[in-house]
């Protein structure tokens, strides 16, 4: 590593940074000294992020499922960075068979081959420097199968765990975070009602974040932040899948038809 690259604040790279999970990581990282690069489709919000932070910010508007847009985000990956965050995603208020395919299409995009390929673009020269890594947002969900959206996520969590066993020897660490449920706009977005969760369940996202990060530094391939979501997830590799898909389907928050 040059001796100007040392001497140089760490440059993180956040995609869906303008709100929710993605804007906790900047706040964090930005408090630990970073350069950040924000990375999110709603310029408007992805300023007042960035004007909130104390720390050298650029700014990238972008939308992910856009191929011309993901590319620009891409090579600046490629042109170097220390830490990248895969955070940006949404879900669905309907059920599999009530979705339009076309927004099936786009959040599969968004949550498999956006993560694919900035991470494939980031890697390169953090392995070459022997420094630096990734986390992946996945979610809880990602291990049951409830929906698209938590297949899409279980692909996460399988896609960062194989990472991390690559790019470990090189001194690189891929960790994939699963967040439960968590204080953010994420679910107000995508129109699904939460009144059902008991608020014992939730989490602020400035916890989740500490603890992702810790994680990361750790060189765990597997985040999971709060010993609850910890035992949800432990319960549910034990249970039956038809005694789980009931239990999910008792517990669905999504609006119900007229």
């Amino acid at each position: 590593m040059s001796d100007e690259r040392s001497a140089s604040p760490p440059t993180a790279l956040i995609t869906g940074a303008a709100s929710g999970i993605g804007s906790a990581f900047a706040r964090s990282l930005a408090e630990e000294g970073y350069r950040l690069i924000l990375v999110d489709r709603n310029g408007e919000r992805l300023k007042a992020t960035a004007n909130a932070l104390s720390a050298d910010c650029e700014i990238m508007t972008a939308d992910l499922i856009v191929d011309e847009d993901v590319a620009g985000v891409e090579q600046r990956c490629r042109d170097g960075i220390d830490l990248l965050v895969n955070n940006a995603g949404f879900g669905h208020p309907t059920g599999f068979l009530t979705t339009a395919v076309e927004a099936e299409i786009a959040m599969s995009r968004l949550h498999t081959e956006t993560v694919l390929r900035l991470t494939l673009a980031a890697l390169p020269s953090m392995i070459e420097r022997g420094s630096g890594g990734v986390i992946n947002i996945a979610s809880v969900l990602g291990f049951f199968p409830s929906s698209t959206y938590s297949a899409s996520k279980a692909w996460v969590i399988n896609f960062s765990q194989s990472a991390a066993r690559n790019t470990r020897p090189r001194n690189v660490a891929v960790t994939a975070l699963c967040p439960g449920f968590t204080r953010t706009e994420f679910h107000d977005s995508a129109g699904m009602n939460m009144t059902k969760v008991p608020g014992f369940l939730w989490m602020e996202a400035d916890a989740v974040v500490a603890v992702a990060l810790r994680d990361w530094r750790k060189r765990k391939a597997l985040s999971i932040p709060g010993w609850k979501n910890k035992t949800i997830v432990s319960l549910g590799r034990l249970l039956p899948l038809g005694l789980i898909g009931r239990m999910l389907s008792s517990a669905d928050t999504r609006p119900q038809a007229p």
